[in-house]
C-alpha cells in the first residue's frame, strides 16, 4: 500500500483503491507499459498522488497483481491434495497462462522476473515457483510426469505459451492447444 505505517485516512484509501482500479483497466487495454498519467487522470487525481501511493511503475504493477498472485497460490493449496496429481498441475499451470494473458506484457515480464531483482514479479516469482514445484514433485511421484521436468522449464513454458496467444488475439484456442501440446512432452509414456 502506501509507503506510511500508519493506517490511511479514508479518503487516500479511495484514492488508493481507484487508481489500482484504473490501473488494472489501463494495463488490460494498453498493457503494462500505460501511461501511468493516463492511469492517475482516470482515477481523478494527480500523478504525484499515484507516486504518493506507487513510487514507480514496478510498485503500481506489483499492487495490481497482487491479488492474481494470492488466487493462484490459494488455488495451488486447494490442488495440493487433489486424488490425480497430474491433473492437478495441468489445471494450476492453466491458471498460470490464463493470469499471464490477462494483461498484455505480463508475460514477458514473468519470463525475465527470475533474472531482473528489480522487476515487479520477482517476488511472486518465488511463490510461484514454490507452489509449482510442490504441484510437480507429486506428479513426478505418481509417475505421470518425467523426472527430468523442472518447475523453471514449466513456469517459462506457460509464460511462453501466453506470450504466443498474445500475439495472436484472433486464435482464441492456441494457448490451450499450446499447453496440451507441451503435456505431451512432459509425460513418462
Amino acid at each position: 500500500m502506501g509507503t506510511s505505517t500508519r493506517p490511511m485516512r479514508a479518503d487516500a484509501r479511495r484514492n488508493y483503491e481507484r487508481l489500482l482500479a484504473e490501473a488494472r483497466a489501463a494495463f488490460a487495454e494498453h498493457g503494462t507499459d500505460a501511461s501511468l498519467e493516463d492511469v492517475a487522470r482516470r482515477a481523478g487525481v494527480g500523478i504525484g498522488t499515484l507516486y504518493r501511493h506507487f513510487p514507480n511503475r514496478q510498485a503500481l504493477m506489483s499492487a495490481v497483481f497482487q491479488d492474481a498472485l494470492t488466487a493462484l497460490l490459494e488455488r495451488s493449496r486447494e490442488l495440493a491434495g487433489a486424488e490425480q496429481p497430474c491433473t492437478a498441475l495441468v489445471e494450476w499451470l492453466r491458471a498460470i497462462i490464463t493470469h499471464a494473458g490477462e494483461y498484455r506484457g505480463v508475460a514477458r515480464a514473468l519470463m525475465s522476473a527470475p533474472h531482473d531483482a528489480s522487476s515487479a514479479f520477482a517476488r511472486c516469482s518465488v511463490p510461484l515457483r514454490e507452489a509449482g514445484e510442490r504441484l510437480l514433485v507429486r506428479a513426478q511421484e505418481s509417475g505421470a510426469v518425467r523426472g527430468d521436468v523442472s518447475v523453471d522449464d514449466l513456469m517459462q513454458l506457460t509464460n511462453a505459451i501466453a506470450l504466443a496467444a498474445e500475439q495472436a488475439p484472433e486464435d482464441t484456442e492456441l494457448a490451450d492447444r499450446l499447453l496440451r501440446l507441451t503435456l505431451r512432452g512432459l509425460r513418462t509414456c
